[in-house]
């Protein structure tokens, strides 16, 4: 049988990084918050959290920090059916979503999500990349590009996100006056997000078929990005819908009408997949409004 006071010191040290802001959250000493992990690292005969800066969960607690989740899910529901209880107390949700989602169609749905009594907890990383954060067991469901399912989970198409290359006319002067050869690709500086975002590549090789190193800027935060767009840093990827008024306006241009489409899902555990139902329909319909189909 499992001891869910333990499990709960558990997942409040991957979620707060430390056995000190883990004690702060759930109102305990951190020597209470240490005993109750190695109480129930000794009765699963287990490791469970690396203990780092900050503190991470082995497999074996990921798995329970899940199953904590999905309990907390249940609990949710039973409080809210029960009159005398009303709501229930707001439930913490972990999830993974793209910076360029959040930056756009996706506000709708954390202001849905509050209204619900949710308290969101979310997790940024591409979205090549946001399926790992799924499937390692850190959040509860996942935007992600990957249309597969992973393995125990369940996946639901939302739409298109169309990515435009775009730079200021200056730029696009300099570099590229006498067009999108791939010796000036390889010249003029693009903006990446991450060494994880391949967008400029992708569209390159779309456009060319070819796939030539890119001289890059590395700016990882979505505002440096755009300020080094409007700045003449660069060329870079930029979502339509966030650009369209300066594209309007002139002060960026696309470097080609052609867009990069990149499809986007929602992944959650199929055994959480009922419970999770109003959260799934608060993020479709804020890609219903703002994903293209």
């Amino acid at each position: 049988m499992l001891d869910y006071p333990l499990i709960a010191a558990l997942a409040a040290v991957i979620r707060e990084g430390s056995f000190e802001k883990a004690a702060r959250s759930l109102h305990l000493s951190p020597s209470a918050i240490s005993q109750r992990v190695k109480l129930l690292e000794q009765r699963l005969g287990e490791v469970l959290v690396v203990r780092d800066t900050p503190c991470r969960a082995t497999p074996a607690g990921l798995q329970l920090c899940r199953h904590a989740e999905q309990v907390a899910l249940l609990e949710r529901e039973l409080l809210a059916s029960l009159p005398q209880t009303g709501r229930g107390r707001p439930g913490a949700l972990r999830l993974a979503v793209n910076a360029d989602s959040l930056s756009t169609w996706f506000i709708p749905a954390a202001i849905a999500l509050s209204d619900q009594d949710w308290l969101l907890d979310l997790s940024l990383d591409d979205q090549d990349h946001t399926a790992e954060r799924l499937r390692e067991g850190d959040v509860l469901a996942a935007v992600t590009a990957l249309a597969e399912p992973l393995p125990g989970c369940r996946s639901l198409a939302l739409g298109c996100m169309d990515y435009l290359a775009v730079a200021t006319p200056a730029f696009i002067a300099r570099h590229f006056a006498g067009g999108l050869q791939p010796g000036a690709l390889m010249r003029a500086p693009c903006l990446s997000y991450n060494r994880r975002d391949q967008l400029q590549s992708r569209w390159v090789r779309q456009l060319t078929g070819e796939g030539p190193p890119l001289p890059n800027h590395w700016l990882p935060s979505n505002d440096v990005y755009l300020a080094a767009c409007r700045s003449g840093m660069g060329w870079g990827m930029c979502p339509r819908k966030l650009v369209q008024a300066e594209l309007d306006h002139g002060g960026l241009q696309a470097l080609s009408p052609e867009p990069l489409e990149v499809p986007l899902y929602w992944q959650a555990p199929a055994q959480a997949w009922a419970l999770l139902e109003p959260v799934t329909q608060a993020v479709v319909e804020a890609a219903r409004q703002g994903l293209r189909r």
